[in-house]
């Protein structure tokens, strides 16, 4: 669990926890609640060409996103990424959707992203994302090299960027 606040002239205005979600094997899962409705945050997650705005690892580029402005099951969506001073492409296919509540889209090698949202009361919307590997034939590798551990600290600064958007 992390505990934080943000501060304005020195002031804390707004208290939010991250919390570290069990949602089975080789799966990273974080949650936060924010002060938006979630059709507000549905609206923004599903806009891929707006994903630069909310990226909390820093790999994901705002230039040359293709695809729609409101993804659907099925849909196919490309963006621009840099990792490790290298810039490369990836398009991902919308495998889950449902309006205001549910997104998920799988990268072209089988792990899977997944946002949650269900709203708690007139206005907030507790936010769930998890990187899910365990769809992969060898996540052994994948566990090695790291990425779940960098997968959950971009997680949590995605999380911690949406509770300064929203509060």
């Amino acid at each position: 669990m992390f505990k934080a606040g943000l501060k304005f002239k020195g002031e804390l205005v707004t208290a939010f926890e991250i919390s570290t979600v069990e949602s089975g094997p080789r799966k990273v899962t974080r949650r936060v609640e924010v002060s938006a409705p979630a059709a507000e945050v549905f609206s923004l997650i599903t806009n891929p060409h707006r994903h630069a705005e909310i990226d909390g690892s820093g790999t994901i580029r705002d230039v040359e996103v293709r695809g729609p402005d409101h993804l659907a099951v099925g849909d196919k969506f490309s963006v621009g990424m840099k990792q490790y001073g290298v810039p490369y492409r990836i398009t991902s296919t919308v495998t889950a959707a449902k309006d205001d509540r549910l997104l998920e889209w799988q990268h072209p090698w089988g792990w899977r992203w997944r946002w949650e949202l269900r709203e708690t009361k007139r206005g907030s919307t507790e936010i769930t994302e998890t990187f899910d590997y365990s769809t992969l034939k060898h996540p052994f590798w994948l566990g090695i090299s790291g990425m779940p551990r960098r997968n959950a600290e971009g997680i949590k600064a995605t999380l911690q960027g949406l509770v300064r958007r929203f509060g």
